[in-house]
């Protein structure tokens, strides 16, 4: 099955010890992949990053693509993780804007983290890549549940290609802040950067708001 989580071989058998080495071996992967690039960085430079010898390395993973593999799932895996904080379920226009506000500040936590994404992930082997496609589309489904949930409550007008839609554009703008950040940064705040690019979604919403909602206000 193609979108199934690939198993990384390890020969040690510490399952504690093998999640410790890997988080030391993924963040001073994700520095390195920033700075040089997933193609330019070495075995051997992730295995100095990390604190290890080049040998003990490879008692954790077997190639260097293994490596792009656990970044790009741990990445996905803590970005899933704090969304799941959201309300998907409350249905109000106000949620919506709580979980466009939560999803950007997750973004720009892991600002690094997103930027190796999009930049490494096309270089992840033809089995891997549709497992971690698999997991973004499962993060774009959480915000099509809170929009859907805003259109049962009869706050939004919308039918099931513009949930879809909407909700691709609110993960896209809030990763943007990650990998615009060397030009939004000289002119916005992260704050900023929420209340402009969320008004600018709502606006773009503004007309999809069922009729009760627009007499109530």
């Amino acid at each position: 099955m193609l979108n199934k989580r690939r198993e990384v071989h390890a020969s040690v058998k510490d399952e504690k010890l093998v999640e410790k080495r890997r988080d030391e071996m993924i963040r001073g992967a994700v520095s390195l992949f920033k700075q040089k690039g997933y193609h330019r960085t070495t075995t051997r430079e992730i295995a100095r990053a990390a604190g290890f010898s080049i040998g003990t390395l490879y008692e954790y993973i077997r190639t260097k693509e293994d490596v792009l593999y656990l970044v790009c799932d741990s990445i996905y895996d803590q970005v899933k993780n704090q969304l799941q904080r959201m309300d998907l379920e409350k249905g109000t226009l106000e949620s919506l804007r709580l979980g466009i506000a939560h999803y950007f500040r997750v973004v720009n936590e892991m600002q690094d983290e997103v930027l190796v994404m999009y930049q490494e992930a096309k270089s992840l082997s033809k089995d891997a890549l549709p497992y971690v496609i698999r997991k973004e589309l499962e993060m774009v489904g959480m915000f099509e549940t809170l929009i859907q949930r805003c259109v049962e409550n009869e706050e939004l007008l919308l039918n099931e290609s513009q949930v879809h839609m909407l909700a691709h554009n609110i993960f896209v703008q809030g990763q943007m802040w990650g990998f615009r950040r060397w030009a939004l940064q000289k002119r916005f705040s992260i704050e900023d950067y929420i209340e402009m690019q969320t008004d600018l979604l709502f606006s773009g919403i503004k007309g999809y708001e069922t009729n009760e909602r627009k007499g109530g206000e």
